[in-house]
């Protein structure tokens, strides 16, 4: 097919152009802001050291209370962009996001993004990563206080 870019696009229905636009939006916030994700090991130490980043947790409340980072703000991805003003942190600040796998913590970084933060990075090999090399966690207790 060999038609101009013009009268390629116009025979794309508009619901694919809407679809091609918020991936090319995702790609850009996520693609890379010039900074390297953080590893299990330099967030650990970082903890260790009370000079860590905001930790943010984009799983869901069963997830985040079965065991987290520690420290670690609970913020699902579905809420952040309602309820991004619990992560008290400044639009420069560092903060470290995870999931367990990725692509939640990929939706949060775009929020994220679209909201002014621009100092946003992954937790390399999110929560399941941690877990694999029996890194603390902290879990919510499930028995109240006596």
């Amino acid at each position: 097919m060999n038609l101009p870019w013009r009268k390629l696009i116009l025979h794309i229905p508009s619901q694919r152009i809407v679809i091609l636009l918020v991936c090319a939006a995702l790609i850009t916030a996520c693609g890379g802001n010039g900074l390297p994700n953080m590893t299990p090991d330099q967030l650990l130490r970082s903890i260790g050291n009370h000079t860590a980043p905001v930790i943010v947790d984009v799983r869901t409340k069963g997830e985040y209370e079965s065991g987290h980072v520690p420290g670690a703000v609970h913020l699902p991805f579905y809420a952040m962009w309602s309820r991004h003003e619990e992560i008290k942190a400044k639009p420069e600040d560092p903060i470290v996001l995870y999931c367990e796998h990725g692509p939640r913590a990929w939706i949060g970084k775009f929020v994220l993004w679209t909201v002014g933060y621009k100092n946003v990075i992954y937790l390399d090999s999110h929560m399941s990563g941690w877990k694999e090399r029996g890194l603390p966690m902290e879990k919510l207790s499930e028995e109240p206080p006596r």
